[in-house]
Formats: C-alpha cells, sequence, structure tokens
C-alpha cells in the first residue's frame, strides 16, 4: 500500500500536490516546460509516480493545475492588496505593484510558449484565470472615473494596454536592486495614461 502523507487522505492530497507545484515552480524556472518529465517531477517531490500519475494523468494536466492554484492565490493576494485602499488612484498603484512583483517573482513561459505547447482547450483554461484579474482592473478603473479621478475612457482599450504594458518581462529581468525603480516608474507610467490627478 502506497504511503500516505499527513493524516487523511485530503492531507495527502495537499501534501502531494504542494511538494509536486514547488517542484514544477522550480523546474519552470530552472529548465523551461519543455524539458520537464512526470518522472522527474515525482522524483524530486518524493512521491511516487503511481501517485503522481494518480493526481495528473500528464505533464499538460500537471501545469494546468498548477497555473490554476498559482492564480486562485494571486487574486486573492491582489483582492486584498487592492480592497486595502481606499482611493482609486492607490489602489491603481497597488495593482501595478503587485503585478510586476509577482511577474519578477514567477517565471512561468510567456502566453506564446504555452500557447505552443498546450493543447488549445488547456489554454483556454489557463487564459481564463486571468478574468478575475482583468475584472478586478476594470472596477478600479471604473471606480477611478465614478469618483473623478481619471478622465472617462473606454476600459476596452485602456485595460489591454496596461496589460500589455505590465506583461513585459524586460522591465523585471534586470538587476535586482533597480526592480523598485522600475515598478515606480511603471506606477508612474500607469497613473499617467489614465490621466490621475495625484
Amino acid at each position: 500500500m502506497p504511503k500516505i502523507l499527513g493524516e487523511s487522505l485530503e492531507a495527502h492530497r495537499r501534501e502531494v500536490r504542494s511538494r509536486v507545484f514547488d517542484v514544477l515552480r522550480a523546474q519552470l524556472y530552472e529548465r523551461g516546460f519543455d524539458a520537464i518529465t512526470l518522472a522527474g517531477v515525482a522524483s524530486a517531490a518524493g512521491v511516487g509516480r503511481t501517485a503522481l500519475y494518480n493526481h495528473f494523468p500528464d505533464k499538460e494536466s500537471l501545469l494546468v493545475a498548477f497555473v490554476e492554484d498559482e492564480a486562485a492565490q494571486y487574486v486573492t493576494r491582489l483582492t486584498d492588496a487592492v480592497e486595502a485602499q481606499a482611493d482609486p488612484v492607490d489602489q491603481l498603484a497597488t495593482f501595478v505593484r503587485l503585478q510586476l512583483r509577482v511577474l519578477a517573482e514567477y517565471h512561468m513561459p510567456p502566453g506564446t510558449a504555452l500557447a505552443s505547447a498546450l493543447a488549445p482547450a488547456a489554454y483556454r483554461r489557463i487564459s481564463a484565470h486571468a478574468d478575475p484579474i482583468t475584472d478586478r482592473l476594470r472596477a478600479i478603473l471604473a471606480g477611478g472615473v465614478d469618483l473623478g479621478r481619471w478622465p472617462a475612457e473606454d476600459p476596452d482599450v485602456l485595460i489591454p494596454m496596461i496589460t500589455a504594458a505590465l506583461g513585459n518581462r524586460t522591465l523585471v529581468d534586470g538587476p535586482a536592486e533597480q526592480l523598485e525603480d522600475v515598478v515606480e516608474a511603471a506606477v508612474r507610467f500607469v497613473l499617467r495614461a489614465v490621466g490621475a490627478t495625484i
């Protein structure tokens, strides 16, 4: 009988997923998605291959589950950080800061690389996790307009421009000691772009 990690089957499941996701996160950074194998992830996570296959039947399923887990955690973090600010200008600045800091922390393959590595249905599942982030940005922009903090603009035009600016890895791939200066420059850029009154 396979060894159970934790005090219950649910605790075992959480522990396996946690170990596997920690390994996958490191391997995505070190090797890239194409070089990852389920057997290698299982070995590095200290779980049996059968246990891993019970949770994730293939590499694509593993990546989708990982991204879903990371996205859920990030949305909670983003919501808490933004809601801690009362003023839409501060909310937008918080949004920009967190987006760039998280981009610096995580080294997922860019969208185009994922799109070519995954089946279309799996890529759509991963892409769907951007929706709550986009919804949060839309709410911030609407709140700023409602309170007269910036002029009304079509959010369907602004949102792609803001997310494109904040999704550029070259911004955060420089020396670590320059990251905060880059982040603050991006905050000023986005606030000017929406016409914020500071």
